[in-house]
């Protein structure tokens, strides 16, 4: 009878989760915490795997079209036909307007042009890149991701533009006078589907550093 309750309860407090959008065992790439400096924390990445393309549009109208390009591909739009565990976070970057998807890019959406942006997932730990399928969509590219180093600042809410460029400044301000500094431009990392409560989401924005 009490594992009969138990397992009752978990069914139900796993329902009431995905209803209100909070994650419940989605993989994150690994991180060593490095040091915390005011509300920021450095992170240290390994290498990582990412599936990436290239859209155009505004931040968020862009994240969307790019976001349903990489969910067809781990969703089955490949060459075996494949379903690959969605991980987190979705993330956005800017980037200058000549630059090619690079081998080397992290995960991102950035700036490809004027309102062209570069959308990437994680590929789960278990894979390797040569262990990928192929993707059916050519505008889908599979990169290797080397280990990096972040200084990030969490915060909640639906991730608007505005809250995302007031959240930017704040991290650069907050970096400024310690011992990291900024070696590219900021990326802002969403961990939560859009259904999530607002006050429940976890979002970050995020800039590659390293020791002055």
């Amino acid at each position: 009878m009490m594992k009969a309750l138990v397992g009752m309860g978990a069914a139900l407090m796993s329902a009431a989760c995905s209803t209100v959008g909070v994650r419940t065992g989605t993989e994150e790439p690994s991180y060593q915490v490095v040091s915390r400096v005011d509300d920021l924390e450095v992170r240290r990445y390994g290498d990582r795997i990412a599936a990436q393309t290239v859209v155009s549009g505004d931040d968020g109208a862009a994240r969307n079209r790019g976001f349903q390009r990489l969910a067809g591909y781990i969703f089955g739009g490949n060459a075996t036909r494949a379903s690959i565990a969605m991980t987190a976070p979705v993330a956005q970057a800017s980037a200058p307007g000549s630059e090619k998807i690079a081998m080397t890019a992290p995960v991102a959406q950035m700036p490809a042009g004027p309102d062209r942006w570069t959308i990437q997932f994680f590929m789960p730990a278990e894979y390797a890149l040569a262990d990928l399928p192929v993707p059916n969509d050519p505008t889908v590219q599979l990169v290797a991701v080397p280990g990096e180093t972040f200084a990030v600042l969490r915060f909640s809410g639906v991730g608007s533009t505005g809250a995302v460029e007031a959240h930017k400044q704040t991290l650069m301000t907050q970096l400024a006078p310690g011992p990291w500094r900024a070696v590219a431009e900021p990326v802002v990392w969403f961990y939560d589907p859009p259904w999530t409560l607002p006050p429940l989401r976890r979002n970050e924005v995020a800039v590659r550093v390293e020791p002055r």
